[in-house]
């Protein structure tokens, strides 16, 4: 009969990309470390609390921004890690040995990137303050401190809770907030679902993103990512090394060695730069409006003349004004894009070059590598695999 060394369930509603990348870590250091563990997760990946303390194992790793599950667990005798979001007060930590990630700095790359692109005004839209979303809080009260440091001001708005019956007006009030906001100007959003909801308000009613808005998230989420036309920067947490040090940290406790109420605070992986904020300060309103025209339409391999017409000035006016703003053509834009794409979409997906260069806009493959070749000297395939080699020889050296 099979019996593993120790018996651990693992307290995560997983319907998030931040506890499944947590979960993932812990993986990563069951294998890494070769610990004999026979671990628990419900199979729909939620978490049920009925007769927790009645359970027979072990050790728990579990989610300590639900306040369900810390009641539930307060008393246990198991040993125990929590996980969840960093506190500016010490004394707001549970008495559990804790991994966290760290709201602050997450906060603060995310406002540093912005600044980085030449904006000087700041909002924050964040979520209906209750017990369950103390971190959201906490990322709230981080860019006040970061904002008023700089003498900047910042808006913020909680929004309301998201359901079907209330969604219409919720995304009522966040249109009139965001069209009453001063522009340009940079929205942080408290996660990337948040951040969707802006992305989709700004696009109701024809507002620019990033010209008038540049729009950053929390969290890296492909779905929130792949569900918006405008690709969503947004901040990487350190979920995955939080689950390594979480189960790194358990470990230690079934080996009968006192941790305490150690605390770990693990930052953010950094900022995945997009379309979102892409910001490059420009004035000039015809200018603004062909650069959301091709933003949206290069990879549809529309021609310049296209966009002059959807500007509606003539292409000299247009060529000229363009010039000043962005230092060269209305071609070379669009065939910066078309690039941009096809390169990200090379290293990060595995989708053959041949779809590539139609979904990016070329009119044959054979046109997708000549110009790979005129400006890599590769062709789309080894510029794939040059880069992806580097990435895991830095990530060996790392």
């Amino acid at each position: 009969m099979f019996k593993a060394k120790h018996s651990i369930t693992l307290l995560f509603n997983a319907n998030k990309v931040y506890d499944r990348q947590v979960i993932e870590g812990i993986g990563h250091y069951l294998q890494s470390s070769k610990v004999d563990w026979d671990v628990y997760l419900e199979e729909d990946f939620l978490c049920r609390l009925e007769h927790i303390q009645e359970w027979g194992g072990d050790g728990i790793i579990a989610d300590f921004d639900d306040m369900n599950i810390q009641r539930a667990l307060a008393g246990t005798d198991k040993p125990l890690v929590g996980v969840g979001g960093s506190y500016a007060n010490a004394q707001d930590y549970p008495p559990v040995p804790y991994v966290a990630t760290d709201n602050f700095a997450l906060v603060q790359a995310a406002y540093e990137h912005l600044k980085r692109k030449g904006l000087d005004r700041f909002a924050f839209y964040s979520v209906p303050a209750d017990e369950n979303h103390r971190w959201a809080a906490e990322r709230e009260n981080a860019i006040k401190k970061l904002t008023a440091k700089d003498g900047y001001d910042c808006q913020i708005y909680s929004g309301h809770c998201t359901r079907p019956e209330t969604w219409q007006y919720a995304m009522n009030r966040l249109t009139d907030w965001i069209q009453s906001l001063p522009k340009p100007i940079g929205i942080i959003a408290v996660t990337d679902s948040r951040a969707r909801h802006l992305l989709q308000a700004c696009e109701h009613v024809g507002i620019i993103v990033p010209d008038n808005i540049a729009i950053i998230g929390i969290d890296d989420d492909d779905i929130a990512r792949y569900l918006s036309r405008i690709s969503l920067s947004s901040v990487t947490q350190g979920c995955f090394e939080m689950g390594y040090q979480a189960a790194k940290l358990l470990h230690t406790q079934l080996n009968n060695i006192d941790v305490g109420r150690k605390r770990i605070l693990v930052a953010p992986v950094g900022v995945a730069s997009r379309q979102s904020t892409d910001f490059k300060a420009l004035r000039d309103p015809y200018v603004i409006q062909a650069m959301h025209y091709i933003r949206r339409n290069a990879s549809r391999g529309v021609k310049v003349e296209q966009v002059t017409d959807f500007v509606g000035i003539s292409r000299s006016n247009l060529e000229q004004r363009f010039r000043t703003e962005r230092g060269h053509s209305i071609h070379t834009e669009l065939h910066n894009q078309k690039l941009t794409r096809a390169c990200k979409m090379l290293l990060d997906t595995q989708v053959n070059p041949t779809e590539i260069a139609n979904l990016c806009g070329y009119p044959s493959l054979q046109y997708m590598y000549a110009v790979f070749k005129r400006h890599f000297g590769q062709t789309p395939k080894e510029y794939r695999m040059a880069r992806g080699e580097a990435f895991v020889d830095q990530a060996v050296n790392d």
